[in-house]
């Protein structure tokens, strides 16, 4: 399954945009799946520990392991991670 996003700019940020870019949609695209990429390998890094750690096999795909580090809260979103930090601070 896929998400899609949409990315709202103002005229004024599509101009700037457009002086260090050559296509924006490519900027943005190339950013956004580069962002992905990496914490999908810090993801899969953290994973293939925690698997050896408890003797769990290790999934084929890069994607089953993302799905198994959140299945077993090994990972968190960010927004979990936040409201847990936020909770903790204030008791």
């Amino acid at each position: 399954m896929s998400k899609v996003y949409t990315v709202t700019l103002t005229d004024a940020e599509d101009k700037a945009l457009s002086f260090v870019a050559y296509s924006q949609d490519d900027w943005i695209q190339n950013a956004v799946h580069d962002r992905c990429r990496i914490a999908i390998e810090d993801i899969v890094a953290l994973t293939v520990k925690k698997c050896l750690e408890t003797n769990t096999q290790i999934p084929a795909s890069k994607e089953a392991i993302v799905d198994l580090a959140f299945e077993q809260d090994w990972v968190k979103t960010a927004l979990d991670t936040q409201i847990q930090i936020n909770n903790s601070t204030t008791v």
